[in-house]
């Protein structure tokens, strides 16, 4: 019996001691790890976010890139780091949600090593090609690939990120299976585009914007209900007879599960403090971000989101996915 009291008492203890860490968090600095490189939607997100925290915390939170295996290298790392509030994840759909579609052997389960804290921002994807690509739109685009799906190389920024997830989705409403390629990221798929490597990507509109503006690779289409308000010239795939192709992937903040409950409260709060600010909410706005609701950005509503976007789409990646093969 003396040695179960011992035994509460210790647990009591810990608790206490856990309960204080938390109250006092952050007392030193922390890392953002950004699973992809540096350049892309995804690394921006990151630093938006990274910056919110580190000027409603009061502590330095830093940004770490962490690539590889379409952003699960990183999601991962996150998920086996100490669930103290010091090591948080900057994921997104594909991460925090589809990644099991591609990888049966995932390193981590999505949901449950990882707690939701806020969604950041959701942003529409754009079908861009090269310059030179023999289509205008994305009727002459289908119509294109549907001829010559065997001419076709896609860029991607690896198994199960979101460029990839968005082409894949555009090949299943089509019928298609073009050559895909990875790489580290969205930067070096544009970079890959500009140079003729790549013909085709599907990207969110921060991560093409400046070179379609400045006519350097074409947008055909948003895939979205709505038109970009950075982009109003380009017409939705639904304007374009395509709802198949429908992807505004989310970007939002985990951390290891376990970790306190009033660290994770203090991190969702700061989150939703700094964007509310009209400072964030143009930037954002300049990236081609669809706004987020306050009553969207909690850990509860993130949780219902994955729920929801898993759900609509891991069917139809898994049988797209096997046709890869």
């Amino acid at each position: 019996m003396a040695k179960q009291w011992i035994a509460a008492g210790m647990l009591l203890a810990l608790a206490g001691v856990s309960g204080a860490q938390a109250q006092d968090y952050p007392t030193r600095t922390a890392t953002v790890i950004v699973p992809f490189a540096a350049g892309g939607p995804a690394d921006i997100t990151g630093r938006i976010v990274a910056d919110i925290f580190s000027r409603y915390l009061g502590q330095k939170f830093v940004v770490e890139n962490v690539v590889g295996a379409g952003g699960t290298t990183g999601a991962a790392r996150a998920a086996r780091a100490p669930a103290d509030g010091y090591t948080i994840l900057s994921g997104h759909l594909g991460t925090n949600a589809l990644a099991p579609a591609f990888y049966p052997n995932l390193a981590y389960d999505p949901q449950k090593d990882f707690e939701p804290v806020g969604l950041t921002a959701e942003y529409p994807e754009l079908l861009v090609v090269r310059k030179d690509f023999p289509a205008d739109n994305l009727r002459e685009f289908v119509a294109y690939a549907k001829a010559y799906p065997e001419k076709l190389n896609v860029g991607h920024a690896g198994l199960g990120s979101v460029s990839y997830i968005g082409c894949l989705l555009l090949h299943a409403a089509i019928g298609i299976k073009p050559t895909m390629i990875p790489f580290t990221g969205t930067a070096p798929v544009l970079n890959a585009m500009l140079s003729g490597q790549v013909d085709y990507e599907c990207d969110p509109v921060l991560g093409t914007l400046s070179q379609v503006q400045a006519g350097n690779v074409k947008a055909l289409a948003v895939a979205a209900k709505k038109r970009s308000p950075l982009l109003p010239d380009v017409p939705t795939s639904y304007e374009q007879g395509l709802p198949e192709f429908d992807m505004a992937p989310f970007y939002a903040v985990f951390v290891p599960t376990g970790t306190p409950q009033a660290i994770v409260d203090k991190l969702a709060d700061a989150l939703s403090k700094g964007l509310n600010e009209d400072a964030v909410k143009k930037r954002l706005a300049e990236l081609g971000a669809e706004t987020v609701e306050q009553e969207r950005r909690g850990p509860k509503a993130l949780t219902d989101l994955i729920k929801a976007e898993s759900a609509r789409l891991l069917p139809i990646l898994k049988a797209a996915t096997e046709k890869e093969k």
